[in-house]
């Protein structure tokens, strides 16, 4: 497992799903987990429509996120911490 290909223009890069689907991986916007990025995936090089999250460590879209903001990959475990608080969890 590598390194996504970070392509020199910035551009979305082409992922192939399991069941044969384009989907475009936007290099450019993304936040940092505990074990590597996720980046921002689409469903049209345009960026016109949200589709998920790419995890750069084991380069998969198996990757859920919870109503407040906590990412995980669930191949390989690499989470973000949630971006919301509820205070009634304190």
């Amino acid at each position: 497992m590598g390194e996504p290909d970070l392509r020199v223009d910035r551009e979305p890069f082409p992922h192939e799903r399991a069941d044969a689907e384009t989907v475009y991986v936007d290099p450019t916007a993304g936040d940092a987990g505990t074990e590597g990025a996720f980046l921002a995936v689409y469903r049209s090089p345009d960026r016109g429509r949200r589709y998920g999250w790419y995890c750069t460590v084991c380069e998969g879209l198996d990757v859920a996120m919870d109503t407040m903001g906590r990412v995980e990959c669930n191949r390989c475990g690499n989470r973000r911490k949630a971006t919301e608080w509820d205070a009634a969890h304190e």
